[in-house]
């Protein structure tokens, strides 16, 4: 239990997201977060002004965890299909992983996904950059073809979509998902390679 001058952002959106867990995102209320927390309401209300500003800041943390290696990825040294492949394997097993071991919260996630989707647009444009960053780069080593590396980036994302958008969730723990997902890079990959 934390005090009220002890506490801090990471506890209150941890404990947001054990009430959440518990609760779902229909019955959590900050009240069960300060309970949690053994703290009045007053004090996680000082952090957060609102109920909405609460779990808009634990959907973004969520997706923030979710996604944290592929900023590395994103900016490692050596070529671009190798790095691209890593960065979208890296994205379908963070989604995966999410959705099977804790399908509970994963689906809470997904109601507060939907309630804040300016947080989620700002998240995947995000994503986008780092894909069109990969890409600008192996433009620039020859790689790849010449092309609008914005435009290919949007493309690459959205046709991995199957991966990683949480609508094909359900479809992710299918054996052959990982075979299918080589099968698309391939396809992929060939459409981005420069021809010799």
């Amino acid at each position: 239990m934390a005090t009220d001058s002890a506490l801090t952002t990471e506890q209150i959106l941890g404990a947001t997201e054990d009430v959440l867990r518990r609760f779902g995102p229909a019955k959590a209320t900050v009240v069960d977060v300060a309970r949690t927390l053994g703290v009045s309401h007053g004090s996680v209300y000082r952090f957060f002004p609102s109920k909405a500003a609460l779990r808009e800041a634990v959907t973004q943390r969520w997706l923030d965890q979710a996604h944290h290696d592929l900023r590395s990825v994103a900016a490692e040294p050596g070529p671009a299909s190798e790095r691209l492949h890593r960065w979208l394997a890296t994205l379908f097993a963070a989604k995966r992983r999410k959705a099977l071991d804790d399908p509970q919260l994963f689906a809470t996630y997904m109601t507060l996904v939907g309630e804040n989707s300016h947080t989620v647009e700002a998240h995947l444009d995000t994503l986008i950059g780092q894909i069109g960053r990969i890409v600008q780069d192996g433009v620039a080593t020859g790689e790849f073809r010449p092309t609008d590396t914005g435009a290919t980036a949007r493309a690459v994302f959205e046709a991995t979509a199957h991966f990683h958008d949480p609508a094909y969730a359900g479809e992710w723990s299918d054996p052959a998902a990982p075979e299918r997902f080589e099968a698309l890079w391939k396809l992929l990959l060939g459409g981005l390679a420069a021809t010799s």
